[in-house]
């Protein structure tokens, strides 16, 4: 099978994880018998220092013409102390995900045997969590007007949804949750937010087409605290662009790294997988970052854009082992031996 994707590898860690990533796909590939034609292209701070645009024509004419992109990270710090910067790497990734047509994040959080004890919470807590966040990308607070009026003394954002925006998301969720144990959260603030009772009221309008989901409705700061009081009582979640953010950070601390959870943002016609993680700029550089989320990510895209189950699986396997023989980076080595970026690729790459 022939694969065209677009490698995105942005700034900062960006280009070291996506590199390890890159070793282990072409090595799954090669297991396998496909053919992987990479199509390197810019973005973030890398493509303003280069073209003066965080995400340029060219870039998105690759990623459009791609089967999928895999995507490093954005940010860089000389843009985010420059409150007065007119272009940053973030624009690039709103801009990257609008004209693409990515509207739902799809973060899985679920934890790892041979290191649940790394994890902030308790064990009997997290135990078997198996969450999924869908998160709205394209509507919400973040694409809504904003301004300054008084003088620069008042600031504002509105956060906007349609009806239409919330519908493709939900049904995502609702047919993610007939393929796992068909229970589906919807999260809001509908006793405050008129956004979120019209999120609300759009979902419950849908329960008649899925008779066999248990749908529950919770309020944002509800699961904000219950993420962390029982997070296995949760299966698949869906929410708008701002609480989807937070709350996907919170959740990704339960497996105990950020560095080691994927995710995808797809549309109906192009798929984009990332790690969640930053882009880490002091760590830069170092060979030291952890791969692993992008090399999860990339099986992600094995499994849901190419439909290639067994390969996924593969590189789930060899990524489990490494960290049952403590091949890891230092935010997972403890006292023991941290390995860098490059040696944890190259183990990888070995042992499958």
């Amino acid at each position: 099978m022939k694969l065209t994707i677009a490698l995105l590898a942005g700034d900062g860690i960006g280009p070291e994880v996506i590199a390890q990533a890159v070793k282990v796909c072409d090595a799954v590939a090669d297991k396998f018998n496909h053919e992987i034609i990479w199509k390197p292209a810019l973005t973030g701070a890398a493509a303003i220092d280069a073209v003066g645009d965080p995400y340029p024509d060219e870039t998105h004419e690759i990623c459009l013409n791609a089967d999928a992109v895999l995507f490093g990270a954005i940010g860089h710090p000389k843009y985010d102390n420059d409150p007065s910067a007119k272009v940053r790497p973030e624009q690039g990734l709103l801009k990257m995900r609008k004209k693409l047509g990515l509207f739902a994040n799809i973060r899985p959080t679920f934890t790892f045997p041979s290191l649940i004890d790394n994890s902030p919470l308790k064990r009997e807590r997290i135990e078997g969590t198996d969450l999924v966040f869908l998160r709205e990308l394209t509507g919400g607070i973040y694409f809504g007007e904003k301004g300054r009026k008084d003088g620069g003394e008042t600031a504002y954002d509105t956060c906007t949804y349609t009806r239409e925006e919330v519908i493709r998301l939900a049904k995502k969720g609702f047919e993610l949750a007939m393929t796992r144990t068909k229970k589906l959260c919807c999260v809001d603030k509908a006793n405050v937010l008129e956004t979120s009772r019209l999120w609300r009221e759009t979902v419950q309008a849908m329960e008649k087409d899925y008779p066999e989901v248990t749908v529950s409705y919770e309020f944002v700061d509800a699961v904000a605290m219950r993420l962390v009081q029982w997070p296995n009582s949760y299966d698949v979640l869906i929410t708008e662009n701002l609480f989807g953010d937070i709350l996907t950070d919170e959740a990704s601390v339960i497996s105990g790294s950020m560095g080691l959870m994927p995710s995808a943002s797809v549309g109906e016609e192009n798929a984009l997988y990332e790690p969640i993680h930053g882009s880490y700029p002091q760590a830069a550089g170092k060979d030291i970052a952890n791969p692993l989320a992008t090399i999860l990510s990339a099986a992600m895209m094995f499994e849901d854009t190419f439909k290639l189950k067994e390969e996924a699986e593969a590189i789930r396997n060899v990524v489990n082992k490494s960290l049952e023989h403590g091949i890891v980076t230092e935010d997972l080595s403890g006292k023991n031996k941290a390995y860098k970026t490059s040696e944890v690729g190259n183990w990888l790459v070995e042992n499958l």
